[in-house]
């Protein structure tokens, strides 16, 4: 049986949290079967569905891992956090926004039924499809590398390292994404895009196919639980304004139609991608009790089988339980 809560005010050690991490790592495993690898895109298919890790950095230096930490895996749509951000950057929050909704939708990340139904002005938020595609259209370049280069730029200066393009994964969504293709020409037909329909969804595709892994995750987590700067360094990476939007976004919109589920629940700002990650930020809180990773923290999550909304089945289950014994949520 998993492991319950603890007295938390004497036995905050690294080690203590480790046993428990480890203990509640080992009971959610069990739930990967509940869910399913995603097949819409081939190569994701060949992943293990039974994989399930999580790392835990700490705005106070603590990291806690447990699982499989150790198995790369590509971004998916945990990009559009990033892209968003980028975007923000390049062209000035206002400019996005007025391109770009912040409403959630209540659909599957890949329908445009509001679009086409409600004739609205602009996408509902950067977090679907279509206000992702929207969003890559006005990343400044004329290429698609030249459209990437400034997302794997500001990867690099989180990670502290370069992340590569899995080729192989970028050619599986390229050749068999029908629907994204059909999205991007929707939104070439209404005026959405402010780039070459197939230069933006190539860029889209690239992306979406970066290798990353659940301590990278982590790392950006914990950047946006200080407000866009890294607490090692004290360099600000994101704009305090942008990271901002972009934890409010992830909190409203970033688990596709569970988003009011995981708000409710897990009370914390994440977003999610088909392959299996998320990312899950804990901002510093104040409570009369001492709590593990109270001045804040940035959580990844890898578990590949997912539930019907696309989101990882075991790791939100694992999230749902860590929030509620360590009280993480923002609420």
């Amino acid at each position: 049986m998993v492991q319950g809560a603890a007295n938390w005010n004497t036995e905050l050690t690294e080690e203590w949290l480790q046993n428990y991490v480890d203990d509640w790592v080992a009971f959610y495993r069990k739930m990967t079967s509940d869910g399913k690898v995603a097949s819409y895109i081939p190569i994701l298919e060949e992943a293990n569905q039974n994989h399930l890790g999580i790392t835990i950095m700490g705005n106070n230096g603590m990291t806690i891992r447990s699982g499989d930490t150790d198995i790369p895996f590509t971004i998916q749509s945990i990009s559009k956090v990033i892209s968003f951000i980028v975007g923000c950057m390049e062209r000035g929050v206002q400019y996005m926004l007025d391109r770009v909704d912040v409403e959630p939708t209540g659909e599957a990340f890949n329908s445009i039924m509001h679009l086409e139904m409600k004739q609205l002005k602009k996408p509902f938020n950067p977090f679907i499809n279509a206000g992702a595609i929207t969003v890559t259209s006005m990343l400044e370049g004329n290429t698609s590398d030249e459209k990437l280069k400034p997302i794997i730029d500001l990867m690099e200066r989180m990670f502290g390292y370069r992340p590569a393009l899995n080729v192989d994964v970028y050619e599986s969504e390229r050749d068999s994404s029908m629907r994204n293709r059909a999205i991007g020409y929707y939104l070439l037909e209404t005026g959405f895009l402010e780039s070459d329909m197939n230069i933006t969804l190539e860029t889209y595709f690239k992306q979406c196919s970066i290798e990353i892994t659940i301590d990278d995750l982590a790392k950006f987590g914990m950047i946006l639980a200080n407000d866009g700067e890294d607490p090692n360094s004290q360099e600000e990476i994101i704009p305090r304004p942008i990271a901002r939007i972009a934890k409010a976004l992830m909190l409203t919109c970033g688990m596709y139609d569970a988003s009011g589920k995981f708000a409710t629940y897990v009370g914390i700002p994440a977003k999610s991608g088909v392959s299996g990650g998320i990312i899950a930020v804990s901002p510093p809180r104040v409570r009369e009790e001492e709590l593990p990773f109270l001045d804040g923290c940035g959580i990844g999550v890898y578990g590949p089988a997912l539930d019907e909304q696309g989101n990882s089945e075991a790791g939100i289950r694992l999230l749902r339980h860590i929030a509620k014994q360590w009280d993480l949520s923002i609420f």
